[in-house]
């Protein structure tokens, strides 16, 4: 005792620094398991989230499914009895499922059995004339109702009609009706009777002008022949009911137009064989309301004042006469008009009014189309009779009027004109209806076949012969159904409105189905590749759109 005592007194601080350290090295002690643990639990924590995360994902990967792309059958019919088809074809997205649809419009007293509609359930002489959508996938009805008692016209694609978010279809019917139709739905938005007069002629297509009325929708301007004269008809978009007055157009009745649209200006230029009409718009909605109109983007253009007579509304582009198409060709900054007539073709500036190109060429058959022979370059093909059931189709570029390709074929007169579409390479796939045969043993006597040809520039020396028709063509149009995939053709076949009614057929065909089991022509004696080696390239040709 005494020893712990003295020990004590010698040494007196020795048993607290003892507690001290004891107590210090036990804080350490604790800090430290306290760092290790929180660190534990971060990391703990960031797996857990991660494990979390993992689930999700699988979840949405694999047990919520995706929605099914829709599967696009190669080839689909659709065929009805006992009708008439319209000369109409319209390829929309109508249910918005990113695959084309097929708009058309047919003749007789019930529709498919798909909707089992009749021309009686809208209160309608039988026959009537339907309109029918369906589905590009596999030709099943999307939607289909008795429209009118007859069809004058029909335009689709319209954006606002009827104040709709969807764009629509305008049906100009007859006796004297306009209706829009909503595209998604086939149902009614307005339908107006409108008094056209006797013996009329809808001047086609419909144009959609800026909104003039003032309640948010675009409307519409509808040029209407008669025997000696034309009349202007101004329409709301959104509720069909005419715009002012109806105006009238020192203009012969046997006229066609075109609208080219110049910067802020837009005109519309009516042709005969001898004569062509300018009218601004300005003028157009002046004469029909009584009012300037007081829009901005609606102006005159002082260039084209000075070449329009102001009496007559003449417009002199042309010595010659013989006018058979004009075409409005996209320019540089401007829209060109392509002024084909019995003897040329005439490419005529649009700002300045100066020719810019002639090209020789005979009676031209079908209207000038677009198309891109060298990449990025835009082209024209013009069809143009040598002699009777004989053409020469040649693609032109549009800048010089150069000749870039030409090829002789027998046709029919009521062949189907040509198609293009865009392919990746930039340039386009041409599809030709006529009858090829070696130069020098062509068939004079007999009619024509309608053989389908498919010409790409990548073989400026290889057709292929796709199919052989011999049904009457209605209409015949191309399309890319799906976006950078999926380019198909589309045939309405059967008899017209005003023959006999008989089996109509609508078709749409894949292209490379066709190629595939195509024929192959060489149109010199230069084959540097084998015939299998070009249709398989062809064949993995891909497709894109131009938009």
């Amino acid at each position: 005792m005494d020893n712990k005592e003295s020990e004590a007194e010698i040494h007196p601080l020795k048993t607290e620094d003892v507690k001290v350290q004891e107590n210090h090295d036990s804080s350490v002690e604790r800090r430290i398991i306290s760092k290790q643990s929180s660190r534990l639990s971060r990391l703990a924590a960031f797996f857990i989230s991660l494990f979390l995360c993992l689930i999700i994902v699988f979840a949405f990967s694999f047990i919520i499914p995706c929605p099914e792309r829709p599967v696009s059958e190669r080839t689909w019919f659709r065929n009805y009895n006992n009708a008439v088809a319209y000369q109409f074809l319209s390829i929309e997205d109508v249910n918005e499922d990113k695959v084309q649809d097929v708009i058309f419009a047919f003749k007789a007293s019930n529709g498919s059995s798909s909707f089992n509609r009749s021309c009686l359930d809208e209160g309608l002489p039988s026959p009537c004339a339907f309109v029918a959508a369906l589905s590009g996938t596999n030709g099943g009805v999307l939607w289909e109702k008795p429209a009118a008692e007859d069809i004058e016209w029909m335009e689709c694609g319209i954006k606002q009609l009827g104040g709709a978010e969807s764009p629509g279809c305008l049906i100009v019917g007859k006796p004297m009706s306009l209706m829009a139709v909503d595209l998604r739905t086939g149902e009614v938005q307005w339908r107006q009777p409108s008094d056209f007069g006797a013996n009329y002629t809808v001047l086609t297509p419909v144009s959609v002008i800026p909104d003039v009325d003032s309640d948010g929708v675009q409307d519409l301007i509808i040029f209407i022949a008669t025997e000696d004269k034309i009349k202007t008809f101004i329409y709301s978009g959104k509720n069909g009911k005419q715009i002012g007055t109806t105006g009238s157009l020192n203009v012969d009745g046997r006229a066609r137009y075109i609208r080219l649209n110049l910067g802020s200006s837009s005109y519309f230029l009516f042709y005969t064989e001898n004569s062509l009409y300018a009218y601004s718009l300005k003028d157009l909605y002046s004469a029909a309301t009584g009012m300037e109109i007081k829009l901005p983007s609606l102006e005159q253009d002082p260039q084209w004042e000075k070449n329009i007579d102001r009496t007559t509304h003449h417009l002199s582009l042309l010595s010659s006469g013989g006018i058979r198409y004009l075409t409005k060709i996209p320019g540089r900054s401007w829209e060109n008009v392509l002024v084909v007539n019995s003897e040329m073709a005439t490419m005529i500036n649009t700002h300045n009014l100066q020719t810019l190109w002639t090209l020789n060429m005979s009676r031209a058959v079908s209207e000038p189309l677009l198309g891109y022979y060298k990449p990025d370059v835009l082209g024209i093909v013009l069809e143009s009779e040598i002699r009777p059931n004989r053409k020469k189709v040649m693609i032109v570029e549009s800048e010089s009027g150069a000749v870039q390709w030409d090829l002789k074929l027998n046709s029919r007169t009521e062949s189907p004109g040509p198609a293009t579409l865009s392919t990746a390479d930039h340039r386009s796939t041409f599809l030709i209806w006529g009858e090829y045969q070696v130069p020098g043993n062509e068939t004079k006597s007999r009619t024509p076949l309608q053989k389908l040809y498919f010409f790409h520039p990548s073989y400026t020396n290889v057709l292929l012969e796709l199919r052989n028709s011999t049904d009457q063509i209605v209409a015949f149009n191309a399309a890319l159904f799906e976006r950078s995939r999926h380019a198909c053709y589309v045939l309405l076949r059967g008899p017209q409105a005003g023959e006999e009614p008989g089996s109509v057929s609508l078709m749409k065909r894949k292209l490379k189905e066709d190629i595939s089991e195509s024929r192959l022509i060489w149109l010199s004696q230069v084959a540097v590749d084998s015939e299998r080696y070009v249709r398989d390239r062809l064949y993995r040709m891909r497709f894109h759109s131009r938009v």
